[in-house]
């Protein structure tokens, strides 16, 4: 009768065992294909809004500098430097429209950066031949002693 005893413990801790097991298993394999789910719809997401976020048929990239100078800087620096990348739009094709300004917000968020510059390109590509020209890179040299910080932001327009 002890043995009987036995083996019926030994069964029933035996189900018991395997029970927790297959759980365990669908627990498992539920977290994986919700993962690869989740990895899925992120890329597909990914995709979706990098697509999105490319040009359209009438779209521009924008390519916006901040500058915030040194304050030792002069207003004549100053005037040449704005002048310098105004001139940047007749030395380099690929940019497509060039606008500026001297930030005049009344919120006090401006963190010191005091010239917004909006260089335009068609694409990319002009972009890319844009960033390492020589023109370009000469005026960065130019202007670089006098930078405290810079911020740069592309984005394709809506």
């Amino acid at each position: 009768m002890l043995k009987i005893q036995k083996f019926c413990a030994f069964l029933y801790l035996t189900k018991i065992l395997f029970m927790k097991t297959k759980i365990l298993l669908m627990t498992a394999v539920l977290g994986l294909a919700s993962l690869s789910f989740t990895s899925l719809k992120m890329d597909k997401k990914l995709n979706q809004t990098k697509t999105e976020l490319q040009n359209t048929k009438d779209s521009v990239l924008r390519h916006v500098v901040l500058f915030k100078f040194k304050e030792e800087t002069s207003e004549d620096q100053l005037v040449s430097f704005e002048k310098a990348f105004g001139d940047l739009a007749g030395k380099i094709p690929q940019i497509s429209d060039f606008e500026w300004g001297l930030n005049n917000s009344p919120e006090g968020l401006d963190k010191g950066f005091t010239h917004c510059f909006f260089v335009s390109f068609k694409s990319e590509e002009d972009r890319a031949i844009y960033l390492p020209h020589p023109d370009h890179k000469a005026f960065v040299s130019l202007i670089g002693p006098s930078v405290d910080d810079v911020m740069v932001v592309d984005y394709w327009t809506k």
